[in-house]
């Protein structure tokens, strides 16, 4: 039996009239002379916390339990108080005919209005389902078999599992943390509020959030009623070429994927890892700053078309059928290779990419900024039994930054290198990449074995 989940803050009940006019009061106190990395991180959560913090003093809990369901009413609440009450008061006085059949009475009334309320309920879903939901409907109503807790061989305490997972999700070892005296980048371009608005217009409203348990849309509206909060917040970290540790912790759900033979291995499993909303508003702004210049620095592969603004998977397709069909015009024969690169993105080393950076003439405060946001001070994490469906929760640090970033800055050449002669490296992703080759099949399985043998 696992414990209930921690109580979250009810947003639809914000008392957003007292909690905007707090806002409004609120300033944000300005970071300290010549800070450190510890200090600026202490300055920011503190300013953070003081932000938030007022998030909770007008908005109140949910009272999650077992028992809570969509379908559940006011007529189920008093239902269920009638026999609770002649339940108790048969077992007072066994022998009371009465009392048994009132209690009989009670008890069937509460699970007849149960099960006319799953119906009614049911019937709703489906009325008012859409394209998007009605797969929704098929998983609710085809149902999901229990998730599995990893049973890894060697560890059978919490650390141990803990460690197990961690070392097969974020392979590698974590940096060294080093407390250095960070100086202004006077060429920092400064934020502006137009900058924070498409972040925060790119950003799901359905996103699920971390461990600030504050949803995009919170966010937003903070945003419009005092829009200089975010901006205080994050302008020093941008002007210092800094990501403070207080927003690289992540929560992380492991869950089982279905239809694995066995389920002794981490790799039987995945992660979620569920980031704080504040730190993907700063990682979309320095994702759109750090595209705009790979683009007019040629640091982008002129074939990528993955996590590009109007390139998609359609482009990718096009190109590659440009080549499949151009080829044989010329009497030759096309064979077509497919890769997928896996640990691609875990591995990226944040030296070779920043020297990569600095050597094509990118804005120091991004290379630094960049340096920081992939370097932490460790990956060890918690480990608790996590939501009531049984899956375990982990609060840690990855090894590595956020992988929505680290796609902008892998695509970045020649982060890979291809050493073998090819017409037309097509690479859609850099986990994924296809290459187009005027040779025989056999010359293609001879590439494919040189590639994957080193």
């Amino acid at each position: 039996m696992f414990r209930p989940p921690p109580p979250t803050p009810n947003w639809a009940l914000t008392d957003w009239a007292l909690l905007e006019s707090s806002l409004k009061n609120t300033t944000i106190q300005p970071p300290p002379p010549l800070p450190t990395t510890r200090s600026l991180d202490i300055w920011f959560r503190t300013n953070l916390g003081r932000v938030t913090s007022q998030f909770g003093l007008h908005t109140p809990l949910k009272r999650v339990t077992y028992r809570s369901k969509p379908l559940w009413t006011e007529l189920l609440s008093i239902l269920r108080k009638a026999y609770g009450s002649a339940l108790r008061s048969s077992k007072r006085d066994r022998f009371d005919a009465a009392l048994l059949a009132s209690a009989r009475a009670a008890r069937s009334a509460y699970f007849k209005a149960i099960k006319k309320a799953k119906r009614e309920h049911w019937s709703s879903f489906l009325a008012s389902a859409t394209p998007q939901s009605v797969w929704t409907a098929k998983k609710l109503a085809i149902g999901r078999p229990p998730p599995r807790f990893p049973e890894l061989p060697g560890a059978s305490t919490p650390p141990e599992l803990n460690k197990a997972l961690l070392d097969h999700f974020f392979p590698g070892e974590p940096t060294n943390f080093m407390d250095t005296i960070l100086l202004p980048f006077r060429e920092c371009l400064p934020l502006s509020k137009d900058e924070i608005d498409r972040a925060l217009s790119r950003s799901s409203p359905s996103s699920a959030p971390g461990l600030d348990m504050t949803p995009n849309s919170v966010w937003k509206r903070v945003h419009r009623v005092a829009p200089q909060l975010i901006q205080d917040l994050l302008a020093p970290l941008i002007t210092y070429g800094s990501h403070p540790l207080t927003l690289k912790k992540a929560d992380g759900i492991v869950l089982d994927k279905p239809g694995k033979p066995s389920y002794t291995s981490p790799s039987s499993f995945r992660v979620i890892v569920l980031l704080q909303t504040f730190s993907k508003i700063l990682e979309r702004i320095m994702n759109s700053r750090l595209s705009s210049v790979a683009r007019v620095t040629g640091l982008l592969n002129p074939h990528q078309c993955g996590s590009l603004a109007g390139l998609s998977a359609s482009d990718a397709v096009t190109t590659l059928t440009h080549e499949v069909k151009t080829l044989p015009m010329a009497g030759k024969k096309v064979s077509t290779l497919f890769l997928d690169i896996k640990g691609g993105f875990d591995n990226v080393n944040p030296s070779s990419l920043c020297g990569i950076l600095r050597a094509k003439g990118v804005n120091p405060y991004l290379v630094s900024w960049t340096r920081s946001f992939l370097s932490l001070a460790g990956g060890a994490g918690s480990y608790t039994k996590g939501p009531p469906d049984g899956s375990p929760r982990f609060r840690w640090a990855p090894p590595r930054g956020p992988r929505s970033l680290r796609c902008c800055l892998s695509f970045m050449c020649p982060a890979y290198t291809v050493r073998f002669p090819v017409v037309s490296p097509s690479p859609m992703w850099t986990t994924s990449v296809s290459l187009s080759l005027p040779r025989r099949i056999d010359a293609t399985s001879n590439c494919y074995r040189s590639i994957t043998q080193g």
